[in-house]
């Protein structure tokens, strides 16, 4: 993924008002993300325990959506598998992140959603640059490549779910 600025950020959300982007909380190190490595930009709102963000990009332009998170909290016996990167993470490692849809369809209430690896690293996961518990990831024939492809197939689908 290209670097973004913050107010590339800002100006990429299309489920939020202008005015939700301008106040959304921004990672404070986005400047030293590693883009390289990042499929999509994905970080949690530090204030608000419920919200997400996630910045991916679509036919060449960031595109933004903010993301809720259920208040459940699941026992830690628990396994699920994200959506995207197919991790699987114990407890609360997986979350089901919900995104009011854009345009009119998100203002008549009408939203999708998606598993999803709650630290939003699945670019991270499928590189091996952050550390998993051992069963974490499954043993695949399909090279990093192949992963980081499915996995932007994945983002993609959801995305255009957003956009209908």
């Amino acid at each position: 993924m290209r670097p973004l600025t913050e107010q590339a950020v800002r100006d990429s959300f299309v489920n939020c008002s202008r005015g939700e982007a301008e106040r959304l909380a921004m990672p404070r190190d986005l400047a030293e993300r590693p883009w390289d490595d990042l499929d999509f930009l994905g970080w949690r709102d530090p204030g608000a325990p419920g919200r997400s963000y996630l910045v991916a990009e679509r036919e060449g332009e960031p595109v933004g959506v903010a993301l809720r998170l259920p208040s459940s909290r699941r026992g830690f016996s628990h396994r699920s598998m994200c959506s995207l990167c197919l991790t699987t993470h114990p407890g609360d490692g997986v979350s089901l992140m919900t995104a009011r849809k854009a345009g009119a369809a998100g203002r008549e209430g009408n939203s999708a959603g998606i598993y999803i690896c709650a630290d939003l690293a699945c670019s991270l996961y499928i590189r091996g640059k952050k550390a998993l518990l051992a069963g974490s990831r499954f043993e695949e024939t399909l090279t990093t490549e192949q992963q980081i492809a499915r996995t932007a197939g994945h983002l993609s689908a959801f995305l255009a779910k957003l956009r209908d």
